[in-house]
């Protein structure tokens, strides 16, 4: 199975690979609850392929906290 964009190829959009895959994921499973579509028009009918578009795009996007020890 190849997607397109594939994971690799974003990773500028995060600090690492596992945080774009981690992020992919949970976009997928969220589309499958019938989550809201971010884009007009998609390249890819399966639900990974929708979400690596949409960090392609920066429709999609994370913030990483930073926890600080008392």
């Amino acid at each position: 199975m190849i997607t397109e964009p594939s994971a690799e190829q974003l990773g500028d959009k995060a600090d690492s690979l596992f945080t774009v895959i981690i992020l992919a994921s949970k976009r997928a499973r969220h589309l499958n609850q019938n989550g809201a579509e971010l884009l007009e028009e998609y390249r890819s009918h399966k639900l990974v392929s929708r979400s690596l578009e949409e960090i392609e795009k920066d429709k999609i996007t994370y913030e990483k906290k930073i926890e600080t020890s008392k």
